[in-house]
């Protein structure tokens, strides 16, 4: 997953404001429908039917703050007890979307003076004065570009950082495990995607606003309640740090809210929840994955494409496309592997055509 120094595309972030006969979706969202209704129906089932995507769990299609798809399929499995339908009420998993969600937690603390991207992270494990690793500063870790020797690898056949950070001797505390690693690169010299990276960046803001309930009620005072993502859980772990590279469950309806407001860039009803110039940074590309071409911004993935998409994005294809040049949302949840995510990206690809040409 290493890249050093690429040409990376100028991307002026774009959003779209509200408009003014639709009201925020707090409590309910609006629903409508476009001149090419039927034909974003057939190709958004399409994520249902053909067999590159299965399994597809639910997808939902927004554009001018209105839903105008919403459908749900198969089951969740459990353990314990019998299947579960999955409907509109279902909490879903985001896997890494949950990093994008730490994004805006992270930029309500800078607007409050509390945390600095261009100062070195505040973190206990570095605080040695020869530790080469206090030169990380928090902007190194939004971008993934820290420089630390992690394994991104999901496979139990293989040494893995992440498998045993959230599975294994790292589950108690998975930001001190993560910070332990030490450095293969030297600081923004490297980009390497890691779910670490995100759960140091989580341990910072325990820090700064205490772990444990204290940060269940920041994100809940900040971000759910005034959504109105009155089912949106995070997972924490026994250090009372939230597991943000990968946790957070909610229905799908109510993802889509937080899409939403990175859509209106930061904005919600009368209040500005997090500056705009903050949602920026999710928008401009500070690196290119080697493997897959997209580009990467802080906590969030870029295309170039002519809609300005940029989406967050979780493991076995979950996504909330954010697409500024249609004012639209596209939410796709489901269980893909990783050799099929092109057809997803073909598959959303469809859709914003359509909603383009409606």
């Amino acid at each position: 997953h290493y890249r050093g120094a690429v040409s990376l595309p100028s991307i002026t972030p774009a959003y779209a404001p509200q408009p003014a006969d639709v009201t925020w979706p707090t409590h309910e969202w609006p629903r409508g429908e476009i001149a090419q209704q039927e034909r974003l129906v057939a190709v958004a089932d399409e994520a249902f039917s053909r067999p590159e995507l299965a399994r597809t769990f639910g997808v939902v299609v927004i554009r001018g703050g209105r839903v105008l798809y919403e459908r749900y399929a198969d089951v969740i499995e459990h353990f314990d007890r019998e299947p579960e339908p999955i409907s509109g009420d279902t909490p879903l998993l985001s896997w890494s979307m949950a990093k994008s969600m730490l994004h805006f937690i992270v930029g309500t603390l800078v607007e409050q003076g509390r945390l600095d991207p261009d100062a070195p992270a505040p973190v206990p494990e570095w605080a040695g004065e020869d530790d080469p690793r206090r030169a990380i500063r928090l902007a190194d870790l939004l971008a993934m570009r820290d420089g630390l020797d992690f394994s991104e690898v999901y496979s139990i056949d293989q040494p893995s950082h992440v498998v045993d950070m959230l599975f294994g001797v790292g589950q108690p505390d998975v930001s001190r495990y993560a910070a332990s690693r030490p450095l293969a690169h030297q600081p923004d010299t490297v980009y390497n995607y890691s779910s670490g990276t995100t759960n140091i960046i989580s341990g910072v803001v325990a820090g700064v606003l205490g772990a444990g309930d204290p940060y269940r009620t920041y994100l809940a005072d900040k971000l759910f309640t005034p959504l109105g993502m009155s089912h949106a859980t995070p997972t924490f772990d026994e250090a009372g740090v939230w597991i943000a590279s990968s946790y957070v469950h909610a229905p799908a309806l109510e993802f889509a809210k937080f899409g939403l407001l990175y859509l209106r860039g930061g904005e919600w009803g009368d209040h500005q929840l997090v500056p705009r110039s903050w949602c920026d940074t999710a928008q401009i590309p500070r690196s290119q994955d080697p493997d897959n071409g997209h580009y990467y911004g802080w906590q969030w993935w870029i295309t170039d494409d002519r809609y300005g998409t940029y989406w967050a994005s979780g493991y076995e294809g979950q996504r909330i496309y954010v697409v500024p040049a249609l004012d639209a949302l596209v939410l796709r949840f489901g269980r893909t592997d990783a050799e099929h995510y092109p057809d997803i990206e073909a598959w959303r690809g469809r859709v914003l055509d359509v909603l383009a040409a409606s």
